[in-house]
């Protein structure tokens, strides 16, 4: 099959000598078994080098789809090649549903549970919190069995790929839900940050979109259960859509899920775009950073004091609350956290010099980065940021004595002095 030359945004040019579809667990082994060095790649959405390797590169979408449910103990088995995309409408048809899902759901379920993607919500952890079971290829070729509660799960279930190849993972699932979306304009900056706890708490799910260059957040996007009262005219003095709209004003809302207040299936609300809309290619760059949700209000005055250096690479910034989980390298380990998302023009020196002045507007705050998306923290900042990253060494070295799975990414942010 076709070698896996690039990442989705097309900016990051794999260094793999090979490339591997197996379509079976033990053609995963075979592989692994026989290389000197092994990464593996989902959607190829990150937009960095973490997925990179000098070795084999593998991709598990020809592995066959797998999506057994069990009724009693509300889990799902699946491989490690499926997408939200193909696995949320399986769920929704026997009646139950996962509690949350990424912005985009044409990501396979493992890259994001193994960077820590998330969605939103108060109340809502990342993504990677549903994992209940895990099923590793190790660098030995071996299969390793982990279940929530044996000793070295919550380090291996944000694994950043250094523990092998996750060719199976079971989720809880919740009962099937429907979603009502609606869409609010212009809520005015200064009423967001003093009310920020209660805004972002006042539905399923909240995001915010700005640009930071004005005196208003540019759109509230309300995910709300349908069996919610409906959202009034006013949302912290911003006022409904009038029509349709995308994330990113002025552009035309192709592709992005039911909003005006229409319920529809949590599949189809509570991402923001719809299954199938992902471009084959990516035309922005993306970086997102995490600071603890206590100080979102001072984060944002930050990075509203540094509007003007934030463009012209800004495309549009997206802000979104997660829970805290327990999970080792989680980006929300230890407490609720904020996401700061921008989506940055396809220019990498604008893009730098804004990462550059967003990072140092961070910098008070401890902000963590986002394992798949860009930033230009120095290694050492990033490492200090996670305070189990010791015990992931240790763990990872444990499986992988010998660093197959190792890249020159995860040696200078997780395994460097």
């Amino acid at each position: 099959m076709n070698k896996i030359s690039h990442n989705w945004c097309e900016h990051v040019a794999f260094g793999a000598a090979s490339s591997h579809y197996p379509a079976s667990v033990a053609e995963v082994q075979e592989v692994v078994r026989g290389a000197g060095k092994v990464r593996v790649v989902g959607a190829r959405h990150s937009f960095n080098h973490i997925a990179d390797t000098a070795g084999a590169l593998i991709s598990l979408r020809a592995l066959p789809r797998r999506a057994e449910i069990d009724r009693a103990a509300k889990t799902v088995v699946i491989d490690g090649g499926t997408t939200y995309a193909e696995l949320a409408p399986v769920l929704d048809a026997a009646g139950f549903a996962l509690f949350n899902l990424p912005s985009v759901p044409d990501f396979t379920v493992v890259g994001a549970v193994s960077t820590a993607t998330h969605g939103s919500g108060n109340h809502n952890r990342n993504l990677a919190s549903s994992v209940a079971g895990l099923e590793i290829v190790t660098a030995s070729g071996d299969l390793l069995t982990l279940k929530r509660g044996d000793a070295d799960f919550d380090g291996a279930v944000v694994g950043l790929g250094a523990l092998g190849v996750v060719v199976a993972m079971t989720l809880d699932l919740v009962p099937r839900f429907d979603i009502r979306q609606t869409v609010y304009r212009n809520v005015p900056f200064e009423t967001v940050v003093e009310n920020f706890d209660a805004l972002m708490g006042s539905a399923y799910s909240v995001s915010l979109f700005a640009h930071w260059n004005s005196a208003f957040v540019d759109q509230a996007w309300l995910k709300d259960l349908a069996t919610a009262p409906p959202p009034g005219a006013d949302f912290f003095g911003g006022t409904p859509a009038a029509t349709e709209m995308s994330p990113v004003l002025g552009k035309e809302p192709y592709g992005t899920t039911g909003q005006l207040g229409s319920v529809g299936p949590w599949y189809d609300r509570l991402p923001h775009a719809r299954i199938g809309a992902l471009p084959t290619e990516g035309y922005e760059y993306q970086s997102e950073y995490f600071v603890a949700r206590k100080d979102a209000p001072a984060a944002m005055r930050a990075l509203k004091a540094v509007q003007s250096a934030l463009h012209p690479a800004l495309v549009v910034s997206e802000v979104r609350t997660i829970a805290g989980d327990d999970l080792w390298l989680s980006t929300n380990n230890g407490g609720d956290s904020v996401g700061f998302h921008f989506s940055m023009a396809r220019d990498w020196p604008e893009v730098s010099k804004a990462l550059k002045v967003i990072e140092g507007a961070l910098a008070p705050f401890g902000p963590r980065p986002h394992w798949g998306k860009l930033f230009v923290m120095p290694a050492a900042e990033v490492r200090a940021g996670h305070p189990r990253l010791a015990d992931f060494r240790a763990l990872a070295t444990r499986h992988d004595p010998t660093g197959k799975f190792r890249n020159a990414f995860l040696d200078e942010f997780v395994f460097g002095a």
